[in-house]
């Protein structure tokens, strides 16, 4: 069954609350669309509304996790990674245990348009040292990746949808930080996509199939730290890559890719993201047919540039 992201993280923390006394949950009046509502009614003394000022939110959080609390600190993407100087200075300089929750993250948050889209989060969130990006892909990712992110050592940056995904992994998927998570094999070219359009790509190898071209399909839940070893592994196997992402194709996932390709084992590279503009109000599939991270779209681009080379 098809579920946002934002969704699962609010019935894992529910999930998590009494195996770890430690969790805490700061908002900042949006309890209601970060899904942390539930958590506020059955653990209210761990709860904390901070208003609509996340730069003191983040503060808050930091002070927390100095004192050996896990702060998950929420709000919209864009209202939280628009506080990015407090992140830099209170949370990554001091390397604060501190899970900051993203959501309604990209066009995929569709009808309140591009003022509360986040496009440049994770290029944002990249550039800082000891944080971790992480964008799960479905219900059963997100749900693994908060209870990791209870031990897990530093500040992490969590990016989740506003709209349904739908399921990518079977009963049986076991989330791995730092790790690409292969979910076809494919021997023409390397699609890695990232959070909301992992469904969308898997579609798209379907359509690629159908023109000789055997597509791998690799999810890339954790950007940072990127799986290093992967992306050499397939260059020299494959060595033709395309990047999915709803984020600016500048500083996100295409970007750490590139980086990693250049400095190791140069390959050919597509990135298909947000390609350096503003988008529009409209609703998440209309956005990602017009901005060409749909299904079809994704297959005649990668199509187009395997023939090109």
């Amino acid at each position: 069954m098809s579920k946002a992201t934002r969704a699962s993280f609010g019935e894992a923390i529910l999930a998590l609350a009494d195996r770890y006394p430690e969790l805490v949950i700061l908002d900042a009046d949006l309890s209601k669309s970060t899904q942390t509502q539930s958590f506020s009614k059955k653990y209210p003394h761990r709860w904390f509304e901070c208003g609509i000022a996340e730069s003191n939110m983040l503060g808050i959080g930091a002070g927390l996790a100095l004192c050996g609390k896990i702060p998950f600190v929420c709000s919209f993407a864009c209202f939280l990674v628009g506080r990015f100087e407090t992140i830099r200075v209170s949370i990554g300089y001091n390397q604060a245990n501190v899970r900051m929750v993203g959501t309604h993250c990209g066009i995929g948050l569709g009808e309140d348009g591009y003022t509360q889209m986040s496009t440049e989060d994770i290029a944002c969130m990249r550039s800082l040292p000891h944080v971790a990006v992480i964008q799960p892909a479905d219900d059963r990712e997100t749900k693994q990746c908060i209870e990791y992110l209870m031990k897990h050592k530093g500040p992490a940056y969590i990016r989740l949808t506003r709209q349904k995904v739908p399921v990518v992994h079977q009963d049986d998927y076991k989330f791995q930080f730092g790790k690409a998570d292969i979910l076809r094999e494919g021997k023409d070219v390397v699609i890695i996509a990232t959070g909301g359009v992992v469904g969308e790509s898997l579609k798209a190898a379907h359509i690629l199939e159908k023109e000789g071209i055997w597509a791998q399909i690799v999810n890339i839940h954790t950007i940072k730290p990127i799986d290093k070893d992967f992306l050499i592994r397939e260059a020299k196997r494959v060595g033709k890559f395309v990047t999915v992402e709803d984020h600016n194709i500048h500083g996100g996932l295409g970007g750490a890719v590139a980086e990693e390709l250049s400095c190791h084992s140069p390959s050919p590279l597509l990135r298909i993201g947000v390609e350096d503009l503003y988008a529009e109000s409209g609703t998440a599939e209309d956005l990602y047919k017009k901005y060409g991270l749909d299904a079809e779209s994704i297959a005649s681009k990668t199509l187009t540039f395997l023939r090109s080379r």
